[in-house]
């Protein structure tokens, strides 16, 4: 449900709750032998907040999302759903509901059945099921595949009743592990912009893992970057994308380009970076060593005098691929504002 802000005169106890997150983790820990896959990790996700654990793979994503679901229980700390410690509670007894890649539908059932599976366990009435059913079809926009079966629908379609089945039981929080990982980019990039409809029509709250930053950046709120088990940045897609915290935060979440002057290391993204092919300016000089066309844009490797190499991403708005490609070679001057760059900590657990 939708949190609304409560009057100025509310009563104590309900202007809690509405502080009180919605998933809460404080100092958790999961070992596997001797491999730590969640190492420390800290973490408040607000109720109706699209939240987005992003990493690499072995990053400990999944796994802390498997502890928030029950599924595994962690080693160390303590895990709370709005204020509950459900530490040690099964997974059934938890107010949460898991999307899956691999959808996990009842083949011989229709999609209708499969949708109300959850309710007709739980007992509810036969009347009411068939209305909640409904209901969850047409929020995710299928009204009318209700009596089909799950072979006679597209992936995304499948992917669409999964997430009905768990939305029909109207969790407190949906936990979606890499749900549109098996989907093309076209069908993924269309159900990112449903997703996002869909959480914010129903108000819960979403906590969503992925390996993708497009996704991560399209869809989050708040999104916290995972490294070796531990949250190396926690932010809006905006706070994260443009001011890195670590030096691998900035290469992982889009491309970054890292440079040492004077003693510094800082970050400057590609897109930011005035590239003149005419050799004028005063900013870096150097040479463009390769050139890749990738149809709205042309990314170029820039070969620096002073040393290292800048990659510079240029929309393709007035330049055809010929122009393009004939700039390889070419020496050039590069230039970007002071506010565009940050500086960078290092992230190298060795060294510590």
């Amino acid at each position: 449900m939708a949190t609304q802000a409560l009057p100025e005169t509310g009563p104590p106890v309900e202007e809690a709750a509405a502080r009180t997150p919605d998933v809460r983790l404080e100092g958790v820990r999961k070992s596997y032998g001797d491999v730590v896959a969640v190492d420390g990790v800290d973490l408040e996700i607000a109720a109706g907040e699209f939240f987005t654990l992003l990493g690499p793979s072995g990053s400990g994503k999944t796994t802390t999302l498997r502890l928030i679901a029950g599924f595994e229980r962690p080693d160390a700390g303590r895990i709370e759903l709005h204020g509950r410690d459900v530490t040690r509670v099964a997974p059934y007894e938890r107010d949460v509901n898991t999307v899956f890649q691999d959808y996990a539908l009842f083949p011989h059932m229709t999609v209708a059945d499969n949708v109300g599976y959850g309710l007709r366990v739980k007992g509810v009435r036969k009347t009411e099921r068939r209305a909640r059913v409904e209901e969850a079809l047409q929020l995710v926009r299928l009204p009318e595949v209700g009596k089909r079966k799950p072979v006679q629908l597209s992936g995304g379609q499948r992917q669409r009743i999964a997430l009905a089945r768990s939305l029909v039981n109207r969790p407190r929080v949906l936990l979606l592990d890499e749900p549109l990982g098996a989907l093309d980019l076209k069908l993924r990039q269309e159900m990112q912009i449903e997703l996002k409809r869909i959480q914010q029509e129903v108000g819960l709250t979403f906590v969503y893992v992925t390996h993708d930053q497009e996704e991560a950046l399209t869809m989050s709120d708040r999104l916290a970057v995972f490294n070796q088990g531990r949250i190396e940045q926690l932010g809006t897609p905006a706070e994260v994308y443009e001011r890195p915290a670590t030096e691998f935060v900035a290469g992982f979440v889009g491309i970054s380009n890292m440079l040492e002057r004077d003693g510094r290391r800082f970050t400057v993204r590609p897109e930011k970076i005035h590239m003149h092919l005419d050799g004028s300016g005063e900013g870096e000089a150097g040479v463009v060593r390769e050139v890749v066309y990738a149809g709205m844009f042309t990314r170029y490797i820039v070969q620096l005098d002073a040393g290292g190499e800048l990659t510079v991403v240029r929309q393709n708005l007035e330049t055809s691929s010929q122009d393009a490609l004939e700039s390889k070679g070419r020496r050039v001057r590069l230039e970007w504002r002071p506010e565009h760059t940050y500086e960078i900590e290092s992230t190298d657990k060795e060294a510590e």
